[in-house]
């Protein structure tokens, strides 16, 4: 990870830097794009075929179940648009979700469908909270596999079997899991899963994968049809609405090819380290440092149970600002957000404990 060279980087959470092989797939394609035009058009869109090979790896899904589009918000309004909903019924999603899982249903009031926002207390979903929301006209349950906020890890498949035997299928916002925690969309009986590949699986912005189950394809509407969604595909001279039967019927058109070479380069790179054991390192460094920042004086307001911690940790740090502290703290060397009131930072496996030192250090001096 080059970042690494110049930054204290723990904003994975938030926009997380490009990796050294998807760095390389970036130029790559650049240079034969401006100096060959699409004359490797085929060979791009090999590469682009092997990302969508590695998302289903990594999510443990069927290529054919997988389609590649360009960040979460897509992912969800396929499924948010493409549902057959009738008026009367109800979509359950806790309240302190990412607006990207939230205004997608929420819009969905117009056709006299119900978008039911379950309290959430201190950053930590209530799974008996979820269920008493839902009743017989509930058709989906939404809710994100890690809070963006309070970093809380949700258990995806007690998640699922709530939904279902409340007559309901489960969408997995999966975006602030994915890359880091291992996961199987078939054993823990998630139906849709969206998220963008520019956080924790290190690709670029404007790369990100929807799953849909195999035997929800043709529940849902296609939207946004265009060339790329039918069988034809290269035949423009054929026209017959005749849809692909996998999932690349929700990709319409011309992909950003850039942006999934480099994600694919990235998933690689992690399936290569194999996920568990990132996932495992993320959690150490994490720990390490809510134990140095709260020798510091620092609250720290994450739950770091194994099963439910995660790799973003939000704080107060006495005397720090947080309006303001990212800015201040870029000018020093180190990257985080401001979320909710509080500071947050968000490691990486590759982070280092060296480095966790020099962020309380840090954060010491500038306290006022």
């Amino acid at each position: 990870m080059p970042v690494s060279r110049e930054w204290i980087y723990l904003d994975h959470a938030g926009v997380g830097p490009i990796s050294a092989p998807a760095r390389a797939c970036v130029l790559d394609w650049a240079e034969e794009a401006t100096n060959d035009g699409a004359s490797n058009w085929a060979r791009w869109h090999q590469g682009v075929e092997n990302a969508r090979k590695s998302a289903a790896t990594l999510v443990g899904a069927s290529t054919d179940e997988i389609s590649l589009v360009k960040n979460t918000t897509a992912g969800i309004c396929v499924v948010s648009e493409g549902f057959p909903w009738k008026e009367g019924d109800n979509i359950v999603v806790p309240a302190n979700e990412f607006p990207s899982n939230l205004y997608p249903w929420m819009i969905l009031e117009a056709k006299g469908v119900e978008t039911r926002r379950v309290p959430v207390e201190d950053g930590r979903l209530d799974l008996d909270r979820m269920a008493a929301a839902c009743d017989d006209r509930t058709r989906i349950v939404s809710a994100s596999w890690i809070s963006y906020s309070s970093g809380w890890r949700n258990d995806v498949a007690a998640l699922a079997q709530m939904a279902h035997d409340n007559g309901a299928l489960f969408f997995l916002d999966a975006i602030q899991g994915l890359g880091v925690f291992p996961l199987d969309v078939e054993e823990t009986g998630v139906d849709f899963l969206a998220a963008d590949g520019h956080k924790w699986m290190l690709g670029p912005e404007g790369a990100g994968i929807l799953y849909v189950r195999r035997e929800h394809l043709d529940l849902l509407q296609t939207t946004g049809v265009g060339w790329n969604s039918v069988k034809q595909e290269r035949d423009f001279g054929l026209i017959d609405l005749d849809l692909k039967p996998t999932a690349e019927r929700f990709e319409g058109g011309t992909q950003n090819m850039v942006g999934f070479l480099g994600l694919g380069a990235s998933l690689d790179l992690l399936l290569s380290c194999e996920i568990e054991a990132v996932g495992k390192r993320v959690l150490e460094i994490s720990d390490f440092v809510c134990e140095k920042l709260e020798a510091a004086g620092a609250e720290v307001a994450c739950c770091r149970d194994p099963e439910r911690a995660s790799g973003i940790v939000p704080f107060l740090m006495p005397g720090v600002q947080v309006d303001g502290a990212r800015a201040r703290l870029t000018e020093q060397g180190v990257v985080l957000s401001e979320r909710g009131g509080r500071l947050r930072i968000s490691p990486h496996a590759y982070n280092t404990e060296e480095e966790m030192e020099r962020l309380v250090d840090i954060l010491k001096q500038s306290a006022t």
